[in-house]
């Protein structure tokens, strides 16, 4: 029994160490795309967040509809751009992020019978 547990353990230990593997080079390419060439979302409202110097944005995906609410500081200081061409954020200075699918897409209503 013991043996069993053992080699259950090192085949998930195996699993878990590919599973890693795969997702460590899909990580290192998203953080190869040129910023300013990646999609935008529109801001469509402002509103004063509930304590000073914070706002609640409201963006909407224009391919999709979804809809976020991001609350945030107004300024949020960060690093000198690296040689990537990111800047980087110090933690907890960004603020949340809450999104919500867009609205349904109606069905196509089939024509009456004759």
């Amino acid at each position: 029994m013991v043996t069993n547990i053992i080699k259950s353990f090192c085949a998930l230990t195996a699993a878990a160490a590919l599973v890693m593997s795969w997702q460590v080079p899909a990580f290192a390419q998203a953080q190869q795309t040129d910023w300013s060439k990646l999609p935008r979302m529109q801001l469509e409202r402002q509103f004063a967040g509930p304590l000073q110097d914070t706002i609640i944005q409201r963006w909407r995906d224009p391919i999709d509809g979804a809809v976020c609410y991001i609350y945030l500081p107004i300024t949020a200081a960060h690093t000198p751009p690296t040689p990537s061409g990111y800047v980087q954020y110090g933690a907890n200075t960004i603020g949340s992020l809450s999104c919500l699918p867009g609205p349904a897409k109606a069905q196509a209503t089939p024509p009456p019978a004759r």
